[in-house]
C-alpha cells in the first residue's frame, strides 16, 4: 500500500469516528444531562445492570450515532428510544462527550 493512500485510508477512518452532530459538544453540560440514563449505565458508565452496556470510554461519535439512530428508530430497543425520542442533537453530543471522557483502565486477566 503506497503511503498516500494508507494517509488516505487513516483520514476516512479517523473521520467516521468523529461526532456525528455539528454541535460543540459540553462534557460537564453532559453530566447534568444523564439522570435517566445513570439507572442502566451508571454515572460513571459501568453499567450496574446485566442487559445494559458500560459507555465509559466509549468512542463519541459512535454514542451520538447510537443516540440518534435510537431517536429515529433505526435502532430498536423498548427502553433506549423511549429515552432518546426527547433528546436534542446537544443534548446527544453532551452525553456523548461525557461518557467518552471517563477514562478506563484495561487489565489483563
Amino acid at each position: 500500500m503506497k503511503k498516500t493512500d494508507a494517509l488516505m485510508l487513516f483520514g476516512a477512518l479517523s473521520t467516521s469516528l468523529l461526532p456525528v452532530s455539528g454541535y460543540a459538544a459540553d462534557a460537564r453540560a453532559g453530566r447534568q444531562k444523564i439522570t435517566t440514563c445513570q439507572a442502566c449505565h451508571g454515572l460513571d458508565g459501568l453499567s450496574k445492570n446485566p442487559e445494559a452496556p458500560n459507555l465509559a470510554g466509549q468512542i463519541e461519535g459512535y454514542l451520538v450515532k447510537a443516540l440518534a439512530d435510537y431517536k429515529s428508530g433505526a435502532r430498536q430497543n423498548e427502553s433506549m428510544n423511549i429515552v432518546a425520542k426527547d433528546l436534542s442533537e446537544q443534548d446527544m453530543a453532551d452525553i456523548a462527550a461525557y461518557y467518552s471522557s471517563i477514562e478506563v483502565d484495561v487489565l489483563p486477566p
